[in-house]
């Protein structure tokens, strides 16, 4: 697949769609090895005066280790003829098979960095900032703790710049 390289202001599409609809995926290599998961929590906007994306990763997905272990990861995007795969990668861990090579996805290096070559749009990412979400936070009168939490496995939210952006010619 041929890409083209974009600013951060040319993406096109809505964050809200992109992200809690159309889901993406958070790819890091470890030890020379790939890892992926889908997401549907995250955010796209400006931090500390740069173009920035957070995701939230729960402590027992295996991806976590990847992402932890890497200075930087990719945030994908794909058509809506590949949700099947997507949602099959949010549920089957990489520990316990190759769930790249079952839904045949192929990695290709953007920057150094793995993502697949199935990707409409990809963001190459250099992690800022990382905390676990801390339960004592949740301000009162709302019910994310009870309604997102009952196995109070807090998500580690990231936030990390958008080095760059690859767009897949058409």
């Amino acid at each position: 697949m041929e890409y083209r390289k974009i600013q951060p202001e040319q993406i096109a599409g809505n964050p809200f769609e992109m992200i809690g609809k159309e889901w993406a995926l958070v790819t890091a290599e470890k030890d020379g090895r790939v890892n992926t998961m889908t997401v549907s929590w995250g955010a796209m906007g400006v931090l500390w005066r740069k173009n920035i994306v957070q995701v939230f990763l729960r402590p027992q997905r295996y991806t976590k280790e990847f992402v932890d272990g890497s200075e930087r990861f990719t945030l994908s995007f794909y058509g809506k003829e590949q949700q099947k795969a997507l949602a099959y990668l949010g549920k089957v861990s990489g520990r316990d098979e190759d769930k790249i090579g079952k839904v045949g996805f192929a990695v290709q290096h953007f920057d150094g960095v793995p993502a697949f070559e199935q990707a409409r749009l990809v963001l190459v990412c250099k992690k800022l900032y990382a905390q676990d979400i801390d339960p004592a936070c949740f301000l009162p009168g709302n019910d994310c703790d009870k309604d997102c939490y009952p196995e109070k496995d807090y998500h580690t939210m990231y936030t990390a710049e958008i080095e760059a952006v690859y767009q897949r010619a058409e």
